[in-house]
């Protein structure tokens, strides 16, 4: 005969009687079946065999030499729990019985023991075993699951009594799992207002989804501590509560974010609290009222106007205007003209008077990008004006004078272009008497988070969408990247996902393409099935099932895939 569950062949048993007539017996039939059996004559004997080995079945007698089997299954409870145990009787009793089954026995059997009656009894007791052991699987799983949530998870019965919590409540709540489970939710002390209990009261009673905002969760810890508490009820399928399930999420992070954004904004979007950023908004607000000219330098792309807009709007010229110019985008003549202004006919196509940007940034700011591409001529005659704040119009020989404070930018290395006779050493230091150098993004990817959340809001009004965030995926990249095109760079990627994304979160799949090939992962950039992998996994939430399905493969074919990936990168 063969076990007639494939599982359960070599099944480990042990039979434990004082007759050796039934220690061999019992022992053939279970061989004969595909189990491995073991036989003890006595107490003594199978203590010693269980201390050597586990076993998953035990058949013991209720009377053995010295100790009882009621002795021996108490110990194997004590030893090894999870073994099932099957006592042999020739007399049963109810007293014996009701003994037996409360020590932890399983069953048991009454002499003479048939040996369809023992095979059967065995399997019944191996599936109970293996039953038993994948209830307690799953509820582990359930268990790891529920406490890797970071939001704080509380379940009640209908009579508000609490069946289960995860380990964030004591992180977020102050409670503890082994005080609070079988407690009655309302006796518990949370560390807030109480005003999640309410809810989750609420939700029980009424049937109905009960959602609260900004609810003050202080602690001793965490004074400034800011949640938000969702009460869903738990229904039967006639729509009785018998339960209800409260979620806590904590908001702090979420708005301490805000505030930061709030207290960059004031400098007119310069966005950061890095050691790098701070520096530039301490050196905004210092300048802020300081009339001299400034100079504004880093690479392309890091927000060079940014900060010429925040030194206008913070200071006390911000009532007047800010008038800007790109000195490389202009010929020589167009620049001139467009400075200083032109009176008509004073070259060809000067048909009308015409006010130039000084005089227009007359009391305020006059904004300079790229003062390094200004001609040598330009240069000189840009370096007169600055010392005496007079010119006169193209075509006019009368002077005009005016109040206005300059604020120049590039991204060129002024005394390096300088020293080859390509800019002005007079002009340079006129213009650098202060420098506010910006670092790239590269070396201030702490305020990536702050710049995406300030990006994510700018385009939710430029789209008029609805976008909570990015996924912990594209976060990640952002981070990884090198961002040659710094802030302008991480501002058109999250524009680009804006433009062609329909989801309330942005994930790799919505990521232009030239920024997934350079996403910071060990894959070339051919590799282009990884790619497709990568995003599908996004899509799906990261299911591999699902992922599988939108791939068109199977999910073996999936895990070797990605396997193969993890061993390239």
């Amino acid at each position: 005969m063969t076990a007639h569950n494939t599982e359960l062949a070599g099944s480990r048993m042990l039979v434990v009687d004082d007759e050796e007539s039934i220690r061999f017996t019992f022992s053939n039939f279970l061989v004969d079946e595909g189990y491995a059996a073991s036989t003890a004559e006595d107490y003594q004997g199978a203590i010693k065999l269980l201390e050597a080995s586990k076993f998953d079945l035990v058949f013991v007698d209720i009377i053995l030499g010295g100790k009882t089997g009621l002795d021996l299954l108490s110990k194997i409870k004590e030893m090894a729990p999870e073994t099932e145990v099957i006592i042999i009787t020739g007399a049963p009793t109810v007293g014996t019985a009701s003994t037996a089954l409360r020590l932890g026995a399983l069953d048991y059997i009454v002499k003479p023991v048939r040996q369809e009656t023992l095979l059967r009894v065995a399997g019944k007791a191996l599936e109970h075993k293996r039953l038993i052991a994948d209830k307690e699987a799953y509820r582990l799983n359930l268990e790891a699951i529920f406490n890797s949530v970071e939001d704080a998870i509380v379940t009640v019965d209908k009579d508000l009594v609490v069946t289960e919590l995860n380990s964030a409540v004591g992180t977020l709540c102050g409670v503890r799992r082994d005080t609070a489970k079988g407690a009655p939710v309302m006796g518990i002390t949370f560390q807030c207002s109480g005003a999640c209990l309410k809810a989750l009261k609420e939700t029980v009673a009424t049937g109905e989804v009960i959602r609260l905002s900004n609810v003050g969760c202080a602690s001793s810890k965490h004074p400034d501590q800011v949640v938000c508490v969702t009460a869903t009820p738990l229904l039967k399928r006639d729509g009785t509560a018998i339960g209800g399930v409260m979620v806590i999420r904590d908001e702090t992070p979420l708005l301490e974010l805000k505030k930061c954004l709030a207290a960059t904004r004031k400098f007119s979007r310069v966005i950061g609290q890095s050691p790098g950023m701070r520096r530039v908004l301490a050196m905004v607000d210092a300048l802020a009222d300081v009339q001299t000219s400034v100079l504004v330098t880093g690479e392309s792309g890091t927000g060079k106007e940014v900060v010429a807009d925040a030194l206008h709007s913070v200071g006390s010229r911000r009532n007047a205007n800010l008038v800007k110019v790109n000195c490389g985008a202009l010929s020589e003549e167009l620049l001139e003209s467009e400075l200083f202004g032109h009176v008509k006919g004073a070259f060809t196509g000067a048909h009308k008077d015409k006010i130039g940007r000084f005089q227009r940034a007359d009391g305020g700011t006059l904004f300079l990008d790229e003062i390094g591409e200004m001609s040598p001529r330009m240069q000189v005659r840009f370096l007169r004006v600055l010392e005496t704040m007079e010119f006169e119009r193209v075509g006019e020989s009368m002077p005009i004078k005016v109040d206005v404070r300059i604020v120049a930018a590039t991204n060129r290395d002024l005394e390096k272009q300088m020293k080859s006779g390509g800019f002005r050493e007079d002009l340079y230091f006129r213009l650098k008497v202060v420098e506010i150098p910006l670092p790239p993004l590269r070396e201030r990817k702490e305020d990536i988070p702050l710049l995406v959340r300030h990006f994510l809001d700018k385009m939710n009004d430029k789209f008029s969408r609805t976008v909570e965030g990015v996924s912990d995926a594209v976060m990640d990249l952002f981070m990884a990247h090198p961002w040659p095109g710094n802030v302008r760079q991480l501002e058109n990627t999250m524009e680009h996902a804006f433009a062609l994304g329909r989801r309330n979160i942005i994930g790799t799949v919505d990521l232009p393409g030239d920024f997934l090939n350079g996403r910071g992962r060990s894959l070339k950039p051919e590799d282009r099935d990884a790619q497709a992998i990568f995003d599908a996994l996004e899509r799906a939430g990261q299911n591999k099932s699902e992922a599988a399905r939108l791939l068109g493969i199977s999910r073996r074919t999936l895990y070797r895939r990605l396997d193969e990936i993890s061993s390239e990168s």
